[in-house]
């Protein structure tokens, strides 16, 4: 096999190489704690985790039930204010991953 041919080869077979990587890197990293991502949609106002230091409660940390029953609370509240609408877009296991994961933060 004559040099050309070998590198023809090589950048031929160079970019399965390098997707084969990328799809095992993808594969083998760890899922998110059970609720984070529900639970992002909070961080916007509550803050990064439910840590907030702009003036929102702090959901970080409080009792996985009292944050739970607050937001079923909400969703039946008439009329609904902004905290009421984003709590009727989730079920109550939802819910329930949404307290827990918050609950945890510290």
């Amino acid at each position: 096999m004559n040099q050309k041919t070998m590198r023809l080869r090589v950048l031929l077979w160079l970019p399965f190489a390098l997707a084969s990587t990328c799809v095992t890197a993808q594969t083998t990293s760890a899922a998110p704690p059970a609720g984070r991502l529900l639970a992002s949609n909070c961080f916007q106002c509550h803050g990064n985790n439910g840590k907030s230091n702009i003036g929102f409660e702090r959901l970080a940390g409080s009792s996985s039930s009292e944050i739970y029953n607050e937001l079923r609370e909400m969703r039946s509240k008439v009329p609904p204010k902004m905290m009421d609408m984003h709590a009727r877009g989730y079920s109550d296991a939802q819910i329930r991953l949404i307290a827990d994961y918050l609950s945890k933060q510290r």
